[in-house]
This record gives structure tokens, sequence and C-alpha cells, in this order.
């Protein structure tokens, strides 16, 4: 089993979410329910594991039957996200100032207060270094941003002229809940993603089959080259990219491998697979009631799935269905974003 890899930071991990909005969320209700969705049927699968480059959280592989669904065809892009903005006056996580009483929560007994510097608006974005550095300390790609958010995705300087197709980034799980909840949707359980992610192929590593994610025709928005420094970009893309830039999977849904990794509704337990695993399998499995990352035991974490542009098998191999990850409630980053699902 694959050592387990991150591909964001932890530190400074997004400081402890403050409620996001004092402006209520109102439902969309003039949205078409099927617009810029695809239904996946119900089905039954081996959830988990494909291959050796697993992590062990991705252990057992199990037994799944999901109900049908809609699902969004690609990301909630920056168009999409500005238009709830405009809605209801929704502020994000990002556009806060972090809570130094709430954060404590996230953190081990004793930890000393950050430099009042660090607790402003921020979020965290990639600043690639220049050579090869030790993947163990992911703190060499990654940068603690003032200004960074949804509309300043890098931070203050940069800004989404010309990206209203791009996927929406510097989102946190109550920012993706608060959309949501405005478009009539919801987030999709991990058990969704990965059955729809397989496209109706079995047990297969990728969306697209077995074949490797830099052999053939390009597949996705991934790091082609050496992770961190040096992207040669055969994707033609260094950071994100508009949707449905890449090909579609079996049930005509983009970038499920690559672009920005995306927010599910289930809390993260690194044993939850154990947990469900029996002989006659789990039906619409909805998550642990608990979450529970050895690494950060006092953080409340979220499961993402998919991957991002910043994905490589040298390191987190993010693109592969089985693959999860995990993150903060309120961590936003450059590279995390979501979509929705709806029931039938």
């Amino acid at each position: 089993m694959a050592k387990q890899t991150f591909c964001t930071a932890k530190l400074p991990v997004r400081f402890a979410h403050v409620k996001s909005s004092t402006t209520p969320i109102y439902i969309n209700e003039g949205r078409k329910e099927q617009e810029g969705m695809v239904w996946i049927p119900e089905g039954t699968f081996s959830m988990g594991a494909d291959n050796q480059q697993a992590s062990a959280d991705e252990y057992p592989k199990h037994k799944v039957t999901v109900n049908g669904f809609w699902m969004d065809v690609n990301e909630v892009t920056n168009a999409e996200f500005a238009a709830f903005v405009k809605a209801t006056g929704y502020i994000t996580t990002a556009e806060k100032k972090p809570d130094w009483t709430e954060l404590q929560k996230q953190l081990p007994p004793g930890t000393p207060k950050p430099n009042e510097s660090l607790l402003v608006p921020a979020s965290l974005v990639f600043s690639p270094p220049s050579e090869p550095v030790n993947l163990d300390d992911y703190s060499q790609w990654w940068k603690w941003q003032q200004g960074a958010n949804w509309k300043h995705p890098q931070g203050l300087q940069s800004n989404l002229k010309g990206k209203a197709n791009y996927p929406v980034v510097q989102i946190s799980v109550y920012d993706a809940l608060a959309y949501c909840k405005w478009a009539g949707k919801r987030l999709p359980t991990e058990a969704e993603w990965e059955w729809a992610a397989r496209g109706g192929l079995e047990n297969n590593v990728y969306p697209w089959g077995n074949e490797p994610a830099n052999s053939g025709n390009i597949k996705g928005n991934f790091w082609q080259g050496h992770f961190p420094d040096h992207n040669t970009t055969a994707d033609k893309y260094y950071n994100t990219a508009p949707v449905k830039s890449f090909t579609s999977n079996g049930y005509g849904l983009y970038d499920v491998a690559g672009n920005v990794w995306e927010w599910c509704a289930d809390l993260y337990h690194y044993q939850y697979y154990s947990q469900v695993n029996t002989p006659t399998g789990v039906k619409n499995p909805t998550g642990p009631t608990k979450s529970f990352d050895p690494q950060e035991p006092y953080a409340q974490k979220h499961v993402v799935r998919g991957g991002s542009f910043l994905c490589n098998d040298s390191y987190c191999s993010g693109y592969r269905v089985s693959r999860r990850m995990k993150e903060a409630d309120d961590s936003s980053s450059e590279n995390l974003g979501f979509r929705c699902v709806k029931n039938k």
C-alpha cells in the first residue's frame, strides 16, 4: 500500500470557520432541475483500492449499492458561483478573518497563537519551487496568501478575467454547502462520487480504464513532468483549465480526474471502509458519524475526490477513481472546488 501523501499543506491549515454570512441563502427556484446535469443510474459496485498505488484508507474494497441521481456534468464554475454570490450576498470562508478561539479547537492543546500577520483573510496558493524538493514537506510548494479567495485565486494580484468557465476554487465545505442549498441541490456522497466517476467501468484504476495517466492521449488536467518544480504543460494548462476541456467519462462527466479536487458530503474517517464492509454490502452509505484523521486528530474533515492539476504519479495520483483525500471543513485552496448532485 502506498504511503498517505497530501496535495495540500496543513500549515497553516485553513483557520477555523467563522459563520460565513449573515445574509440568508435563498433557493434558486427558477433553475431547471436537469440543466447542466446528467442522470447517473443506480447500481452496485466494488468501492475502494484498485492497484498498488492505493493508500491504507482505500482498503478494504467493499460492496456498495447506490440509488440513481442527477449529477453536474462539470465542476461548479466561477460564473455559476458569482451568480450565487450576487443573489445572496454570501461571503466565503477565505474572505473572513480567522477566529483564534475557534481555531484552537482544531489544534493540539497548548498550541501557541499564530502571529497576527497570519490571522487575516487568506488561503492556500500553489507556489512552485525552482528546484526539486523533498516530497514529504508540502510546505515547499504551498503558501498562505493574504487576500486569496474565490475572486482572487492566487492572491489580490489575480482575478477571474476570462475565467468565467473555469472551476471556482478557494472553496470551503461551508461555501459548497451554501451554494448547494441555493441551487436546490446537495453535495454527492463519497460512494455516489466514486460510482459516477467510474463511468460504468468495473474495477478500473481510472475513469477512462487502466491506461496510465500520462500514456496515449491527454486524459485530463494533471501535472506532467517533475513534481513540483517542473511542469511540461503537455495538457496546455499550468493551473486550472476551463471545464469540459477534456474527454468525459462513460456517464458524460467531465474532470472527474484532475483539474480541481471536489468536496463530498461525507465526513472523513481513516477506517470507515472497515466499518461498512460486510458480505451483503452496504446501500447508500453516507459516511461516518464522526470525523477522525490520526494525522490531525482535532480537526473535523470531509472527504474530497478527483485529484487536481497538481496530481502526479510521483506524489498523489489523485486521478485514480478510488483515491480518497481529506480536508478540514474550513480549508480552501487554489485546487479545491466542488460539483453538485440532485435526487430524482
